[in-house]
């Protein structure tokens, strides 16, 4: 007799223990092998959770003055290398090479406990930007070093900096490109340097309490100066350097903003990136324009990052607090009211999962902005070598070099598709090893994935906020929160406006996303989410690459289309169109990202023994998460491009002869013996008129579907993708009712 056969158990799905730690962070983000890195993070973490966190606990953030405490804090920061960090090690650094990724994770360490303080120490390489990105060798080399804290020995004190670009205008800050700030020539010794005079009025000026060196941009008031120019403005030139009164905002209290008045003389030496004199006229070889474009394009990213530091320190508190909601009332230690209070309830767990994911997807986005900025940088000055050594000089002959290397980077992405000898091996090695096709290929990414990560991770990551609060309840919108959660919500309202509002944010994403470059290598990542789809499905990577797919058909369509008066849809004046695609883009983006770095995790975690026990509990839920995310991001594309393909086409209405064109009941049921099953049919998918009624009780025909079918098809494909978001959403919420968290928070409440 045969023994009947036993079915193997079902394997136990693998549980989050802990928080993530550093080990699992520095695998996401891709600096595992960084130990200077890890360094600088311990060094600003003990400060962040240390003297930061303490004036905040102790009301530092009550006052907008600029208190003795609160300038304290700029010792810690030389003491403890954060204000080094910019530096190279030559100018007294300890961080050698590109730093958008150090620059973002300092950011992320202060922000995580309060990104006023982060905005304090970030505002001083705001002010060295320009000098740092624009400026001479000479100017590098001498406000560069200077701003290094004094070593052993040095009788001298650290420079302090800051960037005065907005005016006192109305709404300040909504348009960087009008200046009231005048230049003008002082005079002009024969022979000699000439002496400018300089006058500007700043708004919002960080670091003005004790700011000793100001880099301002203004604009011509004198035919012997041409255009605009950002210059160096130092506290001991002559004239008016009134540091001017203190901005009365409610949020970022650590950091220290003014509106000050600048009447200063200062040599011509001073104008960022030097001059040229032509006909008698000083002319700039950079405007203001071009300097903040270079400055704003990499430290957009380590705004955008300040917010998503924010929600992912908000999880410890909710869990916290949703786990000892109920404690000192009915039911003793041990009952699922004391253990467990409000995790009992589905609702709070869902919510707070969707806070997490979308701060790890934030980040996600963010951090890897900040490392293709470090793979663009050196790549820069190779093409401003080459520039110089093939005497291509002046923004037209740039331009039209940089079109010719996109054409070769063109061939280079699209790869043997393309026809002829353009999939030629030896053509294709040349391509890789050209610097301005690599150049080419990294600067179209960077131009949509930095404003990307600053229009969702400060935009989204501000209504995120709002929920990370709502879930602490009442004790959310108190002083003494743990986390300082109403705090961090609030100054996310000012990260969004920081550096451009998010209009410009999303005009910039509509030029730059419609690259043909960058379209091309995202077709690409189409493709790299179907691949990953059929080996980790739990990933969501389905779900998302329809969502990819159905963006880029309706930029596509909408390119081509017309509204009912001819116009143009995508057009830049369209911004209901353009505004709305590029908002959409931002959440693929960071559902992608976020994917890809959970694929890091399941490649490189294995090889880490210190995270060998926890690892397979945390790769489900971060694989659960990106599936939550990926699910949120195909919902809000489906919804954005429908509204944008359906809504642009006028709703039918009952005219004579939309009225005859309707099936009559009667004629239906005379048919019906002839066609059987018509009456039926018919009822289900066209107009009926009824007995009695002139045509069916609705606002017109039904709407015409012509030339949207393909967009049908793929949002019908795109609702079945969805199959298994929900039961992911389930395993990361009960994944929080039994996560290991700290007895207290590492930081005072």
């Amino acid at each position: 007799m045969c023994a009947t056969p036993t079915r193997p158990e079902p394997e136990a799905t693998p549980v989050l223990q802990t928080l993530p730690g550093d080990e699992v962070r520095q695998i996401l983000w891709r600096f595992a092998g960084r130990y200077d890195l890890a360094m600088m993070i311990q060094s600003t973490r003990a400060v962040a959770r240390g003297p930061v966190a303490r004036l905040v606990a102790e009301g530092g953030r009550n006052s907008h003055d600029w208190t003795p405490e609160k300038h304290a804090l700029l010792k810690v920061f030389d003491e403890a290398g954060i204000t080094s960090a910019f530096m190279e090690p030559g100018e007294g650094g300890y961080i050698e090479g590109p730093k958008n990724l150090a620059l973002a994770l300092l950011a992320f360490e202060l922000s995580w406990v309060d990104a006023g303080a982060a905005t304090a120490s970030l505002a001083g390489n705001l002010g060295l930007s320009p000098i740092h990105e624009r400026g001479t060798a000479e100017q590098r080399a001498y406000y560069m070093s200077r701003a290094v804290p004094p070593q052993p020995g040095e009788n001298r004190s650290a420079w302090r900096y800051a960037f005065a670009l907005t005016e006192p205008l109305p709404f300040v800050g909504v348009e960087t490109g009008m200046l009231c700030g005048k230049i003008r020539v002082a005079a002009w010794p024969e022979g000699g340097e000439p002496l400018l005079q300089v006058d500007k009025r700043g708004r919002f000026i960080t670091n003005m309490s004790y700011a000793n060196v100001v880099t301002a941009a203004v604009d011509s008031d004198d035919p012997r100066f041409k255009g605009s120019c950002m210059i160096i403005l130092e506290e001991t030139d002559p004239g008016v350097f009134d540091r001017g009164t203190p901005t009365k905002k409610l949020v970022h209290q650590l950091s220290s903003t003014h509106d000050p008045v600048f009447n200063l003389t200062v040599p011509a030496s001073r104008i960022i990136g030097g001059y040229t004199v032509k006909n008698g006229v000083i002319v700039p070889n950079y405007s203001h324009g071009e300097i903040i474009e270079a400055v704003f394009r990499r430290t957009r990213v380590t705004v955008a990052l300040m917010t998503s530091a924010k929600l992912l320190s908000a999880v410890e508190p909710v869990i916290r607090y949703q786990r000892t909601r109920f404690r000192g009332g009915e039911g003793g230690p041990g009952s699922p009211r004391y253990e467990m209070g409000l995790q009992q309830k589905e609702d709070a767990l869902h919510r707070l999962i969707d806070v997490w994911a979308a701060g790890e997807a934030g980040a996600s986005l963010g951090f890897e902005a900040a490392r293709l900025f470090d793979r663009l940088d050196p790549l820069e000055k190779v093409k401003d070598r080459l520039f110089a050594e093939r005497k291509i000089e002046g923004g037209r002959a740039q331009m039209k070099a940089l079109m010719a290397a996109q054409k070769d980077a063109m061939d280079l992405v699209a790869g043997p598709a393309r026809a002829g000898a353009q999939g030629d091996a030896a053509r294709r090695q040349a391509l890789q090893e050209d610097p301005l096709v690599q150049y080419a290929i990294l600067d179209c990414l960077v131009n949509v994935l930095c404003p990307a990560c600053k229009l969702w991770n400060t935009g989204h990551g501000a209504t995120m906020m709002r929920e990370a609060v709502s879930l602490m309840g009442g004790y959310g919108i108190t002083e003494d929160c743990p986390g300082f959660l109403a705090q961090k919500w609030m100054d996310a309202q000012l990260e969004a406006t920081y550096e451009g509002p998010e209009a410009v944010q999303r005009l910039q994403l509509s030029i730059t996303m419609v690259n043909e470059l960058f379209l091309a290598q995202y077709r690409q990542w189409i493709a790299e989410m179907r691949r990953l789809a059929g080996t980790r499905p739990d990933t969501g990577a389905c779900t998302l690459a329809t969502a990819m797919q159905m963006w880029l058909w309706t930029l596509q369509h909408l390119q081509a289309a017309k509204d009912p008066d001819g116009s143009k849809l995508y057009h830049k004046s369209r911004q209901g169109v353009t505004f709305a695609l590029a908002d959409a883009l931002c959440w693929l983006l960071a559902a992608r990202q976020l994917i890809l770095d959970v694929q890091e995790l399941h490649d490189q975690g294995p090889s880490h023994p210190t995270l060998a026990d926890g690892l397979p509990g945390t790769l489900q839920f971060y694989t659960d998460l990106c599936h939550v995310q990926s699910a949120r991001a195909a919902g809000e594309v489906g919804r954005t491009c429908a509204e944008l393909l359906y809504g642009y086409r006028p709703h039918p209405a009952w005219t004579a002869e939309s009225a005859n064109a309707c099936y009559d009941a009667a004629e239906l049921d005379a048919l019906e013996s002839v066609i059987p099953g018509i009456a039926s049919s018919a009822r289900a998918v066209s107009d009926v008129t009824e007995p009695g009624e002139a045509h069916p009780a609705k606002a017109g025909p039904c709407a015409s579907f012509a030339g949207l079918e393909a967009f049908a098809r793929l949002r019908l494909q795109l609702d079945g993708c969805l199959a298994g978001a929900r039961l992911a959403k389930d395993r990361a919420a009960e994944a929080l009712t039994t996560v290991m968290i700290p007895e207290a928070l590492d930081y005072p409440a």
